[in-house]
């Protein structure tokens, strides 16, 4: 009798422990022990913000679970999987939801001064306040260019640039008149990508080189650089953003929305895919 019952408790145990490893999304499922806790933990307890009124753990065990829950389900594993706490995360979620939940707040940009990356018919429109000099705006920016223009979000992404010097930020002007300089010749994107792409390599003193080697004009552009007009909408560009409640670099806004919430790469193209489901009603498979 004692050996039924310690099998019978083996076998419970054994069951309860596939039923916690029940299979979520290939993120989720990846995870193990401490980290799989603190992933499961959240997916117990928190609520995607649209689309479904269960926890996010509930939600995925629909027939046909909505596609946001499997978004949150995937950044709360990504964030357990890099080490980050149950704390942490929820307060990621919070911002996410604080930015892409419905009536939030929209500012007025103006679209005007830069083209657009991607395509001009694209439903979702991406506006980053950026400094020439920010360290982490040159990781994003390509990615994100790359993406609108040949990765997952063409056709569904408009990328626009306004230009938002960071004083903290050295030769931050420089850098803000080469991208409205560049524009003014019809190579904003060209120069921009140039000068992250290169970016612990940068020197004032080179620019006119940079923008000879992008087929701009050498002495239209060290014109250029001096124009105080030119100075005036860059100094515009600076305002409009401080007005629009921007205080670092990137800040993104999304269909005019303020964007607060994780800046990696992958989550911004979750919300930017998340954005293009809501507006097309592809929010379920």
């Amino acid at each position: 009798m004692r050996h039924l019952i310690m099998s019978l408790m083996l076998l419970l145990a054994v069951l309860g422990l596939s039923a916690s490893a029940e299979a979520q999304t290939a993120t989720c499922d990846a995870l193990s022990g401490a980290k799989r806790d603190v992933a499961q933990a959240v997916l117990n307890s928190q609520h995607p913000y649209d689309c479904c009124d269960g926890t996010i753990a509930a939600c995925l065990k629909q027939p046909k679970p909505c596609r946001l829950a499997r978004r949150l389900a995937d950044q709360v594993c990504r964030m357990a999987k890099s080490g980050k706490s149950r704390a942490d995360i929820e307060r990621a979620l919070a911002r996410r939801a604080a930015s892409m939940g419905a009536g939030g707040k929209k500012y007025n940009i103006d679209l005007s001064l830069t083209p657009p990356a991607g395509s001009a018919g694209a439903k979702v429109t991406l506006v980053a306040y950026l400094c020439a000099r920010c360290p982490y705006c040159a990781r994003l920016t390509p990615h994100l260019y790359r993406s609108v223009t040949s990765g997952k979000l063409k056709g569904k992404v408009k990328f626009y640039v306004r230009p938002f010097p960071i004083r903290s930020h050295t030769h931050s002007t420089e850098g803000g008149m080469a991208m409205m300089a560049a524009n003014k010749l019809g190579k904003f994107w060209e120069m921009l990508l140039h000068m992250y792409a290169h970016f612990n390599q940068f020197d004032p003193a080179k620019l006119p080189d940079c923008a000879a080697s992008k087929g701009m004009n050498r002495e239209q552009f060290v014109k250029l650089m001096g124009d105080k007009a030119l100075r005036d909408k860059l100094v515009e560009s600076k305002k409009e953003g401080v007005r629009n409640k921007v205080d670092a670099t990137p800040t993104l806004f999304i269909n005019g929305r303020k964007y607060t919430g994780n800046l990696d790469a992958e989550t911004v193209e979750d919300v930017l895919e998340e954005e293009y489901d809501r507006l097309t009603g592809k929010q379920r498979d």
